[in-house]
């Protein structure tokens, strides 16, 4: 026998139950009244919750042993400096206007328009772009060099400088 930490009744018989998110002692009438008793788990939360705790099976997750991708295998590709012309190229070889391709795309003419003037659009709308067209917009990516404009010595040697240095 306990006290109720709802309604405050003293000693009666008290069970633990959840209310949000704490759990209080309550009793057999609050439990009623406030439909208070085990729920039932909603069946996606459910399935969520038993494959969250579940180990993962895939080869990939049991290579890297951990959820996800690794970004260090991935080829470095980026986007091409001319997609817009690629874009433009390949819609009139087709013998497409804006408005055909954006049917077929399901975009709008907007954003044919603005792709093929040079503004990137979503990485969505590139994929739909390539599989439309038949065309690739993406090329390895340029290993990136820096080269220093400024040779006075108002500042120490680099290890950069050291290893650029012809000597």
């Amino acid at each position: 026998m306990a006290d109720c930490e709802l309604c405050g009744a003293m000693k009666v018989g008290v069970k633990r139950v959840k209310t949000g998110k704490t759990e209080v002692a309550a009793c057999g009438r609050c439990i009623e009244k406030m439909n208070l008793g085990p729920k039932e788990t909603a069946p996606g939360l459910a399935k969520a919750q038993s494959m969250h705790s579940r180990p993962p099976h895939t080869s990939a997750y049991a290579a890297k042993g951990k959820k996800g991708k690794d970004i260090m295998l991935k080829t470095e590709k980026e986007l091409a400096a001319d997609f817009g012309k690629r874009i433009t190229n390949a819609r009139k070889a087709k013998g497409w206007n804006h408005a055909t391709l954006g049917k077929r795309m399901a975009e709008t003419v907007n954003i044919i328009k603005a792709a093929e003037s040079g503004k990137r659009p979503t990485d969505g709308v590139l994929k739909k772009f390539e599989r439309v067209l038949g065309i690739s917009l993406w090329v390895l990516a340029a290993e990136e060099t820096t080269t220093r404009i400024d040779r006075s010595s108002s500042r120490g040697m680099t290890l950069g400088d050291y290893f650029n240095d012809p000597k």
